[in-house]
């Protein structure tokens, strides 16, 4: 029932989140006029951005399938691109991206892969993830100047929260890793808190929970201390991974016969709408993502914004959403009933 009432919870705040989104962005807009211009647009230029959506994901397959064989665990690039395709789905459907992980921990079950070992990948593709995105926001901030008050004067109180939001996820996910003993006294010391606040009913079990996922932390570590290679690989195929997504933009903006920004300049403001959002507790970055577009862009696609959004959005959240739901579908077919038959099989 608890489960059930989530999953509810979490489709009907897409929903609202969407309806709310497509009437802020498009009420008073010539909708005819926006159509027009999308149908104008050279599909000679949107096809490479969508292939670049599909290479975002298989980004991440790579580093699932890479991980796995340093533990000594073969699996085929094709179950990993399931695995990847599952957690970008529930990513962009669930707030603040909460869904992914669980479930690619899931459907790595089916595959007979430890709940432990998949919780370490899966930490490490997070720190990673996000210290990319780290990494570009500060070196945006810090040797960007000229590039922030030409296009980001208007959302620079967002863009530094964002960025801020990201550094001490980063930070606090470091420390769990390597200092676990410190990181559980401070949590068993929040807890207790949040119980004396009555924010927290007290459980019994709630700590023995908070034990158990501490020893996941403590396997990242010993992962880390002794896989620097690896890592150092990892956040290389990272970042190619991220700065292939904030590259649709650009061929977003060619396919409308644009001139005049140059590509890294659309690949950078691009980036800063990710660092911005990444963090919120949004599906996908929705309503907020439309918005910083629509602002940042401005001087750049001029009276094609709104189809140039449209067009960006539609390739970079709802192609990715399509396409991992598509690949979604065959895990279920395919993992799953894979699962389901070998347990009727060891039952008979």
């Amino acid at each position: 029932m608890k489960k059930n009432k989530k999953v509810i919870f979490n489709g009907v705040f897409l929903v609202v989140v969407f309806a709310l989104t497509i009437y802020g962005v498009f009420h008073g807009e010539d909708l005819e006029s926006m159509m027009d211009a999308i149908r104008s647009a050279d599909k000679r230029w949107l096809a490479p951005g969508l292939a670049l959506v599909a290479f975002f994901i298989w980004g991440e397959s790579i580093i699932i399938w890479y991980m796995m064989r340093s533990y000594g665990i073969k699996l085929k690039k094709r179950t990993c691109f399931l695995f990847s395709s599952v957690g970008f789905f529930f990513s962009c459907i669930t707030p603040s991206a909460s869904g992914g992980q669980p479930m690619q921990a899931y459907y790595m079950k089916k595959k007979n892969i430890s709940i432990p070992v998949s919780a370490v990948i899966l930490m490490i593709i997070t720190i990673t993830y996000k210290l990319v995105l780290v990494v570009i926001g500060i070196g945006v901030a810090v040797f960007g100047r000229g590039f922030l008050h030409q296009y980001l004067e208007g959302i620079l109180p967002v863009f530094y929260l964002g960025l801020a939001l990201n550094i001490f996820c980063v930070t606090f996910m470091t420390i769990l890793v390597f200092h676990p003993l410190l990181a559980r006294t401070f949590m068993v010391r929040g807890l207790k808190i949040l119980e004396k606040l009555h924010i927290l009913r007290r459980k019994d079990g709630r700590l023995k929970k908070l034990e158990d996922s501490m020893d996941t932390y403590r396997d990242t570590a010993a992962y880390l201390k002794t896989h620097s290679k690896v890592i150092v690989n990892v956040i290389g195929i990272t970042f190619v991974q991220r700065m292939a997504m904030f590259a649709v933009t650009w061929f977003v903006y060619r396919s409308f016969s644009l001139s005049g920004t140059g590509f890294w300049t659309v690949l950078f403001l691009q980036a800063v709408i990710s660092v911005s959002v990444d963090m919120l507790p949004l599906p996908g970055g929705m309503g907020i993502s439309e918005t910083l577009f629509l602002t940042i862009f401005a001087p750049v696609f001029g009276t094609l914004l709104l189809p140039g959004m449209v067009l960006c959005r539609g390739l970079g959240y709802y192609g990715e959403l399509l396409i991992s739901a598509l690949f979604t579908i065959v895990a279920q077919l395919t993992i799953g009933q894979e699962h389901d038959s070998k347990e009727r099989e060891s039952y008979e």
